[in-house]
């Protein structure tokens, strides 16, 4: 088994309190609901995982499982899983529960790849190392895609058409474009169903020829109806093309097992107008890896040591100049990094943050996760859209975020990443008692971009955040979208913004309260009973379209730096000043929130803090937590 962060485990919990194994006989004419163990040191795929003893082994063996609602996987903790959890669903009353068994580390799932081997690295030039080069070799045909058609989507004033004409070589797909949008999805080729196997490698050849050059973008496998989760996704291809006819390959390896896929390619953006693009599909295979955990995806951050160093991503390999920048070459799957000696003499771990979900729990509904550590993913740790009845419960989240999301007409490219995310049609679904830190973007958020946007009854309480760009984002639109009963009551976030990503970014948000454009119909935001301490930025930002503000009260503000809001785009500096010009906080206090010693990971509020006493009932306000061991 590779080794791992040193140290990691000292950042979570020394031991998980676990539940009893045992639940009450099912009532007559109930399906008995079942635990299953999971050990990833003595476990084994090919047991029935129904006691500790015949634990299985694997996240894939699990992900595969038949779980009815009723059921609990249990993770030994102290155990190590790689990759993504994808959750089944239960039903009222029955949800699904993930959670753990034994004494030790909260169980830890891992969303990052390592290279921890001296021969994980090889030289390439001055002061540059990266890691293996992939190769492929083409197994069996999945799809003939010769006679296949095609078809298109358009919006946003994109305008193409789409024609097929037969060739010998097989079906030629022509799309003559007069307008291309100015986003990626206003123009979508959609071609036939692929049925999709989990962690198998694919490879798409094809070939294509363009009136006008252009980089071919990548191709990937998403469901056919919503929510459009993404099953794989592939490179753009290597070269421009040109007017010549060129045979192109390009390899996707699927995450998530599924009957609705179906081949997809955004074109939006990025086909120029007046231009005529000809694509000739051929065929699709299993292809098979000469790397057994390939980097198939973008690497969103390195993380060295555990977090003591974290890469400074960079976008080609002429930028890089300084020690731990890397670029990741998505076409050879390679990281390129800026070292003056070998990666592994200097670093015990090295950790690759791939763009995946941790937590992939996209239709997921009625689920239960309690005690886990989800760590080092590059995407979201928990994401995925229409979600609901979910309980996230008493888990760590931290190196969370930075994958590449897109590029912006301008040529900058945006990265991204919340620890949990509930995206688009979430309602009634729980985040309480959990820790998290270090993440690319939000520790916590709910958004949605659509008219079926439905954001209702969602609850994050008594949780501790530290050390994230944003503590709290939200945000819903369009007009047409809902927003009702959003709460964010009794955490404790600190030092939002001074976090491995702030320097990186080209937006430097560093807020406990981030409000970007919201034109959905509002009601029941609130905001109350938290501690919020140190920003690098400002405590609150609000951008256009809140019509009905968040009631925010009764909360403790602190910070050294920065300033107190960006209210619509004018900065409110002073405590006074802010609550004068916005009407918010109307009983809330400004005033140091006395920890007892945050250098040593205690947050818990000593006696005379003014804390203690800002409920309208004369209690506490925040998480009041002892974080028993240092974060980094």
């Amino acid at each position: 088994m590779n080794r791992i962060l040193p140290g990691l485990c000292t950042w979570l919990l020394a031991c998980c309190v676990c539940a009893g194994w045992c639940r009450a006989p099912a009532a007559a004419g109930e399906a008995t609901a079942r635990t299953f163990f999971v050990d990833a040191t003595a476990g084994q795929d090919s047991y029935d995982g129904h006691s500790p003893e015949h634990a299985w082994r694997s996240l894939d063996r699990v992900n595969a499982a038949d779980l009815q609602p009723g059921d609990t996987v249990r993770f030994q903790c102290g155990g190590v899983w790689r990759g993504s959890l994808v959750p089944a669903s239960g039903d009222e009353g029955q949800p699904v529960t993930y959670t753990s068994f034994g004494a030790g580390a909260k169980p830890l799932i891992l969303g990052s790849r390592p290279r921890n081997r001296a021969d994980d690295w090889v030289q390439v030039g001055h002061n540059l190392w990266a890691t293996q080069p992939m190769e492929y070799q083409l197994g069996r045909q999945v799809l003939d895609l010769r006679d296949s058609t095609w078809h298109h989507h358009q919006e946003g004033g994109a305008a193409v058409e789409l024609r097929h004409s037969d060739d010998p070589g097989g079906r030629i797909v022509r799309i003559a474009c007069t307008a291309s949008g100015t986003a990626a999805n206003h123009v979508q080729l959609w071609g036939p169903s692929v049925p999709v196997e989990r962690n198998v490698c694919l490879m798409l050849t094809f070939r294509a020829r363009s009136t006008t050059p252009f980089a071919f973008p990548g191709v990937a496998v998403l469901r056919g109806s919503a929510p459009y989760t993404r099953f794989a996704q592939s490179p753009a291809a290597q070269r421009a093309l040109t007017a010549d006819w060129e045979t192109c390959q390009l390899t996707m390896t699927v995450s998530e097992s599924s009957e609705s896929g179906r081949l997809h390619i955004y074109l939006g953006n990025l086909l120029p107008a007046g231009t005529t693009l000809e694509f000739q599909p051929v065929s699709l295979h299993v292809a098979t890896p000469s790397i057994a955990d390939p980097l198939d995806v973008d690497v969103g951050n390195i993380i060295f040591d555990g977090g003591a160093v974290c890469g400074w991503k960079k976008w080609s390999l002429d930028e890089l100049s300084h020690p731990y920048e890397y670029y990741y070459d998505r076409p050879s799957q390679r990281v390129y990094l800026y070292s003056d000696v070998a990666p592994t003499t200097r670093h015990q771990s090295i950790e690759l943050a791939l763009a995946r979900h941790v937590i992939h729990q996209s239709g997921a509904h009625h689920v239960v996760y309690d005690g886990l550590a989800v760590m080092n993913g590059a995407a979201h740790g928990f994401g995925g859209g229409a979600t609901h009845h979910i309980v996230i419960r008493n888990c760590d989240l931290g190196y969370i975020g930075g994958a590449h999301q897109h590029t912006r007409p301008d040529g900058v490219p945006v990265r991204y990443g919340n620890a949990i995310e509930f995206w688009g049609a979430a309602h009634d679904n729980l985040v309480e008692g959990c820790r998290i830190w270090e993440v690319y973007d939000a520790a916590l958020t709910n958004q949605g971009n659509g008219p079926d946007s439905r954001q209702i009854n969602i609850t994050y309480r008594h949780n501790f955040i530290r050390n994230c760009e944003y503590s709290f984002e939200y945000w819903n639109r369009p007009a047409e979208a809902v927003t009702e009963n959003i709460r964010f009551f009794n955490n404790t976030c600190v030092d939002a913004g001074r976090c491995w990503a702030h320097a990186q970014r080209p937006d430097k948000n560093g807020s406990h309260l981030m409000f970007y454009s919201n034109t959905a119909a509002t009601q029941g935001i609130e905001i109350k009973y938290n501690v919020f301490a140190g920003v690098t930025d400002w405590g609150s930002r609000y951008s256009s379209g809140w019509k009905v503000l968040p009631d925010i009260d009764y909360n403790l503000w602190f910070s050294t730096t920065g300033v107190m809001a960006n209210w619509f785009q004018e900065m409110l500096d002073g405590y006074d000043e802010y609550r004068q010009t916005t009407g918010l906080d109307a009983h809330s206090v400004f005033a140091d929130p006395q920890f007892i010693d945050p250098a040593q990971g205690d947050y818990r509020l000593a006696p005379s803090s003014p804390a203690r006493t800002l409920r309208p009932d004369g209690g506490p306000v925040g998480a009041d937590v002892l974080w028993d061991l240092e974060m980094k």
